[in-house]
């Protein structure tokens, strides 16, 4: 068994709407038999994976995919589950799997379901490793490979803080994308779109940040405030360190000036020695120390989100309790056997470090990890009660007096931080510090939210929802509206009419189309950009005030959707187009893909459906919002019965676009003041422009800036590239399309032969990567349309090789009956179309599919430029032979 490729699908696609892993396998010979016929396969993966006992599979119960283990199922199956299972060893809570035929016999599709990228992956590879040491009757050191991935869980997990915010976030409906594969995450979309980094968030800058890592200037700035804090200096040797001891007196602390968790902190340092071993201790974590006063108390954390303590926290070093019995190092291992307790920032509570800090401590309490503490005889083990080094919290939110959450809040606008871990040392923080020789220790500016969602004692906060309501209030936005159209024809069209009417309405626009990412009409990225990384790249501009995306199939099939849910997904029409790749083979399977767009819709959204194609009731039935139906035919049965449940529809009647909602019918624009559709002869450019009026009532746009933006949309190099433009070329016209199937290729036929000219002169050809039989229907399409035609081929082969498109199209056009001399293969695009013009006769109608639009754009003028200067000369000739 072996792994041939790995795709991951991090947001919504067609196998789920949950992130999926794709794993591409070759399972050899093994299709040949179910795994109960492997002698002790199916008892050694029970044994490794007991929780596969319990699995439901296909049969709908727990327990039903053991009784299909026992009846005889295949391994690729069965690997689909044991995927799972480990993840659910792992503390992960994934449950979705499927397992089909790629490529017979032996190659298998295995999706599966995850939520830690980088571990689903190693998980995959695991199962195979054990898998494959199982049939060879290897030894499996299971326990070892399971560790392993609880390493890389913990080293790819989101941190507690940050796991908080996305879940909170995730309630609230707020997009939440993953930057990385760090704890950064962009919250919602376009110009409402924040980041934040565990609990550090992008509204305080930079200085703000630096200066709450500089604890000297920290305390000098809130002196300034009236806001105490414990008198001391900065030093940079050991003698500066006891002559700041001395001059402020004995108890202080000495730390790194710039370090953070606790780190190199040594409290109650009460002799010149102990001032130099803290001093070297600090020294470890930074250039500069500072001693300062030392205050006795206890050790609060308050957590200050926005204008409010969110909540509070009693914090302790790390201990043990004596027992008589145990060592202080027994005792430590019993504490960290505490299933709350795990590594780093893995769960509530850190393990404890029997480290050198540690017997550090121990020293100065007279003893070693070897002592035997008495019965209830609390030992130390840090100076500092910091949670990342195994100490504990005690939730106090409540005891806070209100003026030192005052003070606290002071303290964080003082540093210009929006949230902020404000660390207070006093004897109780349920009376002011004024009265009790309190001060305010340090201000963090990423402050962990663990002690207060899980306390050791006392009431979990939900911090994570206060700093969601802070940077989201109540009825701000967190997204910009988003259209996500899709389709076989029409896509780029719609989406630029669209996007060219949210223009007129005055908002600046993202525009992700095959010709290139654009934002307020200026093109940042060219190229073919309709997948869903150009969707995530779009929608984390901050300058943007609307998104809409072009969505092809290729994107959707290879990553899924770029963003999460779209207030309107529409789907232009279903064609043959791109069959036989990527295992969409017929136009059902291209249907169900396009699918994705409309269910990836906000319940308050709407999805934009064709009601003249053959797909739209199935469509329909997919759709998990309100739908807006279109059609040219009003007598069309699917859009009447739509109209007389009360839905929106958009329609054609007596050639004016007409939309109709809740039984009122409004009147909007005469197709034939619509510039795209040439006087109401483009039948596919009148399609496109009432899937563009249904997503703007979607998007709930006024009727006039719909209406203003059509009449001023035009079919022109600029608005509309490479999309029915046509070039007056004095005595003859040329006009570029790009149609590139079947269907593209028929609406511009339909099209020309509304048009007069004496004759149509065709430079044609297709993409390789589409069947031998959709290559002969195009060139049958085009035989029957032109009376010259150029064949042409594309630079990009596509797979094929050079000739074999262009003669499939040549030995196509030829049976239709059109003679041979009306025919000639010209296989450099461009020398084809410069050939055409060339060639061409008074009257002449020339249409160009191409593939390379700026280079056919830039041939055009140059010879059109060349055939006028030629018309000036022979009539200045005219003139002087006058």
């Amino acid at each position: 068994m072996q792994i041939l490729d790995i795709q991951i699908f991090s947001g919504r696609n067609i196998y789920s709407h949950k992130p999926v892993i794709k794993v591409l396998a070759d399972i050899g010979e093994l299709y040949r038999y179910p795994t109960k016929d492997i002698e002790g396969f199916n008892e050694k993966i029970l044994e490794y994976l007991p929780g596969l006992k319990k699995h439901y599979c296909s049969l709908g119960y727990e327990g039903g995919f053991l009784e299909r283990l026992n009846e005889g199922t295949y391994i690729g199956h069965v690997a689909e589950h044991m995927i799972i299972e480990i993840q659910n060893m792992l503390g992960y809570d994934v449950h979705y799997g499927k397992t089909r035929v790629e490529k017979e016999p032996s190659v298998y599709y295995i999706v599966y379901e995850y939520i830690n990228e980088r571990c689903g992956i190693e998980c995959a590879r695991t199962i195979f490793e054990i898998i494959n040491e199982i049939l060879n009757n290897e030894e499996v050191d299971f326990s070892s490979k399971l560790e392993r991935l609880r390493q890389i869980a913990l080293e790819y997990d989101l941190g507690p803080s940050t796991k908080a915010i996305y879940v909170e976030a995730k309630k609230r409906g707020i997009p939440v994308t993953r930057i990385g594969n760090g704890s950064l995450i962009q919250l919602g979309y376009g110009k409402y779109s924040r980041l934040i980094q565990a609990s550090l968030t992008d509204l305080p800058s930079c200085i703000s940040v630096d200066i709450a890592s500089n604890k000297d200037i920290t305390k000098k700035i809130l002196r300034d405030y009236m806001i105490p804090v414990p008198d001391g200096d900065i030093t940079h040797s050991v003698e500066g360190a006891i002559f700041t001891a001395k001059n402020i007196g004995f108890p202080v602390v000495v730390k790194p000036l710039d370090g953070n968790q606790g780190k190199g902190v040594t409290v109650n340092v009460n002799t010149e020695e102990e001032v130099k071993a803290a001093f070297i201790e600090a020294k470890k974590y930074s250039n500069s120390v500072l001693v300062e006063e030392y205050i006795n108390g206890n050790d609060y954390r308050l957590l200050v989100v926005g204008n409010k303590v969110s909540a509070a926290s009693e914090r302790r070093p790390p201990f043990v309790t004596g027992d008589g019995i145990h060592t202080i190092w027994e005792l430590v291992e019993i504490e960290n056997s505490n299933e709350l307790r795990g590594v780093d920032h893995e769960k509530p509570l850190t393990k404890i470090k029997l480290d050198d800090l540690a017997k550090k401590v121990l020293h100065s309490q007279g003893c070693d990890e070897n002592y035997i503490p008495k019965d209830n005889e609390v030992i130390f083990l840090r100076y500092n009660s910091n949670i990342s080094t195994g100490g504990t919290a005690r939730d106090c939110t409540e005891e806070v007096h209100p003026l030192n959450a005052e003070l606290a809040v002071k303290a964080a606008k003082a540093l210009g931080l929006d949230i902020a871990g404000i660390d207070v040392c006093c004897e109780d923080i349920s009376k002011p510090l004024y009265e009790q020789k309190g001060a305010i220790i340090e201000v963090n500016a990423s402050p962990g939210l663990r002690m207060h969602i899980y306390p050791s004692a006392g009431e979990s906060r939900n911090v994570a929802e206060d700093i969601i309501n802070m940077m989201f209030p109540e009825g701000k936005e967190h997204s910009i509206p988003i259209v996500s159209v899709t389709g076989t024809n029409g896509k780029t069209t719609t989406t630029r009419l669209i996007a060219h009417v949210l223009k007129v309405q005055g908002k600046r626009v993202g525009m992700t189309t095959t010709s290139g990412i654009y934002i307020d009409g200026q093109c940042l990225m060219k190229g073919d950009n309709t997948g869903s990384v150009s969707a995530r790249l779009l929608l984390s501009n901050k300058t943007i005030d609307a998104a809409v995306l072009e969505t092809a199939r290729g994107g959707i099939i290879r990553k899924g959707l770029g963003y999460d849910l779209a207030d309107v997904g529409v789907i232009t029409n279903i064609s043959e187009d791109h069959l036989g790749i990527d295992g969409v083979n017929t136009l059902e399977d291209l249907a169900f893909v396009k699918s994705l767009v409309i269910e990836a819709v906000k319940s308050d959204g709407y999805a934009v459906i064709n009601a003249d194609d053959k797909f739209a009731d199935y469509f329909l039935k997919r759709a998990r919002s309100e739908v807006i139906l279109f059609s040219k035919d009003k007598h069309n049965p699917l859009l009447n019965n739509h109209i007389e449940q009360g839905k929106m529809a958009v329609f054609i009647e007596n050639d004016e676009i007409i939309m109709i909602n809740k039984g009122i019918k409004m009147h909007l624009i005469k197709v034939q003041d619509i510039p795209i559709t040439f006087s109401g002869m483009l039948d596919c450019n009148i399609e496109n422009c009432l899937a563009a009026v249904s997503a703007l009532l979607g998007l709930n746009m006024p009727l006039e800036i719909i209406e203003r933006g059509l009449k001023t949309f035009l079919p022109d190099t600029d608005l509309n590239a490479g999309r029915f433009n046509i070039f007056n070329m004095g005595e003859f016209k040329v006009m570029l399309d790009y149609g590139h199937n079947p269907a593209g290729i028929q609406e511009v036929v339909k099209f020309i032969k509304k048009l007069e000219a004496k004759r149509f002169v065709g430079v044609v050809g297709m993409p390789g990567d589409r069947q031998d039989s959709s290559i002969s229907k195009a060139a049958r399409i085009c035989a029957g349309a032109f009376d010259r035609l150029y064949i042409k081929e594309d630079s990009d082969l596509r797979g094929r090789d050079a000739g074999e498109v262009a003669q499939i199209f040549y030995d196509a056009i030829i049976k239709c009956g059109v003679p041979k001399e009306n025919v000639e293969i010209v296989y450099s695009e461009g020398k084809a179309l410069e050939k055409a013009i060339l060639d061409a006769q008074p009257g002449d109608f020339i249409v160009m599919f191409y593939e390379d639009f700026k280079t056919s754009l830039d041939i055009i003028n140059e010879l059109r430029a060349e055939i006028q200067n030629n018309n000036v000369k022979a009539e200045e000739m005219v003139q002087n032979v006058g």
